[in-house]
């Protein structure tokens, strides 16, 4: 993946695909080649896709990362890129970046997805602190011990009876997780103190471009609540909530679900 120089750092990033710009918001802790597996589903778009800060190979300055600056960052990236606007896909803490880019910067984006995400402060649905406590934990193993580090996040992405039927899927996101350069843990403590800050409710009906709402309706780690309270923000927002699926709502079915998103974004 090249680097580029977006605003005051170094973002790590890559394209694939031709058409339209689609810029791709990885969430919390992981780098943007956590996109590969959905990249396939969407080449209809010219897929761009980075390491947040912090993350993979993009620079990472002092914390806390707060979501406003990861929101310049996307904006620095799309300037530095020379697209002027594009079309976003944000999950997790990728959709509260995704939040806060069309609300700080709207003539640079024209439609938005947000995935399984939460419009943050006192107006938000939280997860139990345990789910939290095992994602900050694991995240901050898999450097060292993947197996142990994969073991305590998945129940928090994905629903117990999934994990279950899906044995192999631990050992794809150990490979997955080999691609690009580990996250460390200090950089999951700045995220941490980022995200606790981020509150975007009463800011949100500032947003007026098309917006896709995605969630799994057994999300345990952004509980699925929050999928209506951003919609009750948003007059012109439509709503996807998928049955019987986790944080990683994507692996329920992901030709449905991929096929679904694309064509929205498309028309």
């Amino acid at each position: 993946m090249p680097r580029i120089k977006a605003g005051s750092i170094n973002l790590n990033y890559e394209t694939s695909g031709e058409g339209e710009p689609l810029l791709l918001i990885m969430g919390f802790g992981m780098s943007g080649a956590a996109w590969l597996p959905m990249i396939p589903f969407m080449q209809d778009f010219k897929c761009i896709y980075f390491d947040n800060r912090g993350t993979g190979d993009s620079d990472r300055p002092d914390g806390p990362y707060t979501v406003a600056d990861m929101a310049e960052d996307a904006s620095n990236l799309l300037a530095a890129l020379d697209i002027p606007r594009a079309k976003i896909y944000g999950v997790s803490m990728g959709g509260m970046i995704s939040q806060e880019l069309a609300i700080r910067h709207p003539e640079k984006v024209i439609k938005a997805v947000f995935g399984c995400t939460t419009p943050g402060g006192p107006h938000a649905s939280a997860a139990e602190p345990e789910v939290i406590a095992k994602l900050t934990e694991g995240f901050k193993l898999i450097p060292t011990d993947p197996d142990k580090g994969f073991d305590m996040i998945m129940p928090t992405l994905y629903p117990k009876e999934f994990v279950a039927a899906h044995p192999e899927l631990k050992q794809l996101m150990i490979t997955g997780a080999k691609l690009a350069a580990p996250t460390p843990p200090e950089t999951v403590d700045r995220l941490i103190v980022g995200l606790e800050q981020f509150d975007a409710y009463d800011r949100l009906p500032r947003i007026k471009c098309p917006v896709l709402i995605v969630h799994g309706d057994s999300d345990v780690l952004v509980p699925a609540e929050n999928a209506a309270i951003i919609k009750s923000r948003l007059a012109q927002a439509e709503l996807f909530m998928i049955e019987n699926a986790g944080h990683g709502y994507q692996a329920a079915d992901p030709v449905a679900v991929h096929k679904r998103i694309v064509d929205w974004l498309k028309n």
